[in-house]
């Protein structure tokens, strides 16, 4: 006698498919890469414009998708991600995968096609390193995964400014160089604070694989070498005062949270956990960061070269 074992259909929706893109990551690279463009010294058609933010968008998207696919496994051990499409089983893996390869190579065709090949290239650089790089290679493996794995998020203002221009030059590099040292810090302060998270899920993260403590120190490092970064653009002579006061400014804030991390290793009664505060403050100090570059640029018109 045989037995038929049912299965449950897959429920996925459309909202599904829109949260295997990560939307609040991509809303982060579409405006840090919107703003890479618009300091740029060549503007674009505004058609054009858009098809560039477009095709951001969507291979940030597409790469957001990829990882969700590869770390399915993960994703459903940890309390921060199991309700994720894949992790609690309302999408199979087979249309995760097709999705996110078919918005990829879209992405990167429709920036080749429409902006220019060298804007394509970067931007399927920056796929290729956030899914082959960061969640193959070093997600599992390494403490340092956030580190390296940083750069694939410093991409998009790159990529703005190539768009426009159509070549790299220096504010580029160091906008790209500013998210890749807060990276760290930033996640790092999340890390602290969902340390049994990610252990339970197998993440060797910082926290967990060095403790506390080095985290802490580690944090500070890469804090204030992210502050010289960002004010450097003032002395260089690539952004005008406005934003150099506020880098500076808002630069040492950033820096004094992270050395309140190092001091206070519990909370101070009732205030919020200093790991806390440097998670929610990083999150505005980057956006700030670059609207202030835009703002310096379109209002007090300084030439950026």
């Amino acid at each position: 006698m045989t037995t038929t074992t049912l299965t449950a259909p897959m429920t996925a929706d459309w909202r599904d498919f829109l949260a295997l893109t990560k939307p609040r990551v991509m809303r982060s690279v579409v405006f840090t890469g919107l703003c890479g463009m618009l300091v740029a010294p060549v503007s674009l058609p505004p058609v054009i414009a858009f098809t560039a933010i477009l095709a951001i968008a969507l291979a940030a998207g597409a790469a957001g998708t990829l990882n969700q696919w590869y770390e399915a496994d993960i994703d459903a051990l940890m309390k921060r991600t199991a309700k994720r499409p894949l992790a609690a089983g309302r999408m199979d893996r087979e249309s995760a995968l097709h999705f996110g390869i078919g918005v990829g190579v879209f992405s990167v065709v429709l920036m080749g096609l429409v902006v220019n090949v060298i804007a394509a290239a970067f931007l399927l650089a920056s796929i290729l390193f956030y899914v082959i790089i960061y969640t193959v290679g070093l997600k599992r493996y390494t403490p340092q995964n956030i580190v390296i794995g940083g750069a694939a998020g410093a991409f998009p203002p790159l990529i703005g400014w190539v768009a426009a221009t159509g070549e790299v030059s220096l504010l580029p590099i160091l906008m790209f160089a500013l998210i890749f040292l807060w990276t760290p810090p930033h996640s790092w302060a999340l890390a602290l604070l969902i340390r049994d998270d990610y252990a339970k899920g197998g993440v060797p993260m910082m926290p967990v694989v060095s403790g506390a403590r080095t985290t802490r120190w580690q944090m500070l490092f890469y804090a204030v070498a992210m502050a010289v970064v960002a004010v450097a653009p003032w002395p260089l002579g690539l952004a005008g005062a406005l934003y150099g006061i506020v880098a500076a400014i808002a630069s040492g804030v950033f820096v004094a949270l992270t050395a309140w991390v190092v001091v206070v290793a519990a909370p101070t009664p009732k205030l919020m956990k200093p790991e806390r505060m440097l998670f929610v403050y990083s999150i505005g100090y980057i956006l700030a960061m670059f609207a202030a570059l835009v703002v310096d640029h379109w209002i007090i018109g300084e030439a950026i070269a």
